[in-house]
């Protein structure tokens, strides 16, 4: 089971209320794998075939992804340590190197907050990024996996996506 702590560490927890239920997930955006260094595992999602679109290392320096295109829209997400003690170093300390989480690309991230809350699932983390809103739920339920909820904001393929990506079901353009 992955810990709590296997989120971001900025994150805060949403306070939504439940009124009807969520719309549901529209599609699996991308899956994360946690790795010990990015340019180690690189060669093993290259041999599958994989192209990098992304890489980019957060503004505190702590950890960094990169982004691979496999196909016409799937996506697998690299998430590695870079300095310091961070929720990815205490993941692989447990867990070693591994499924991380599975994003799910949703059309209303605080309604399906509230919606999993009124169904009693635990949601350790929620934050406004630059171009989505991004919601955790614990890994601590009945799958032991910790799913990333993800809206994108609708001004994200303005930021030059790669023209791989979908958005509510539309390809980006770039």
């Amino acid at each position: 089971m992955v810990p709590d702590d296997s989120v971001p560490p900025d994150s805060t927890t949403a306070t939504a209320t439940a009124t009807e239920p969520a719309p549901p997930a529209a599609r699996v955006d991308h899956v994360g794998i946690a790795v010990e260094d990015v340019e180690t595992a690189e060669p093993t999602l290259l041999a599958l075939g994989c192209e990098r679109v992304h890489r980019e290392t957060v503004a505190d320096g702590s950890f960094e992804w990169a982004t691979y295109v496999l196909g016409d829209a799937s996506r697998i997400e690299l998430v590695a340590p870079v300095d310091g003690e961070s929720f990815l170093t205490t993941f692989l300390d447990e867990h070693g190197p591994g499924l991380h989480h599975v994003t799910l690309e949703v059309s209303d991230v605080d309604a399906m907050v509230a919606a999993l809350e009124a169904a009693g699932e635990r949601v350790v983390g929620y934050a406004v990024e630059d171009g989505w809103t991004e919601a955790f739920v614990s890994p601590r339920n009945p799958t032991g996996a910790l799913f990333q909820l993800m809206e994108y904001h609708d001004d994200y393929g303005e930021k030059g996506a790669d023209d791989a990506l979908f958005v509510r079901g539309e390809r980006l353009d770039s």
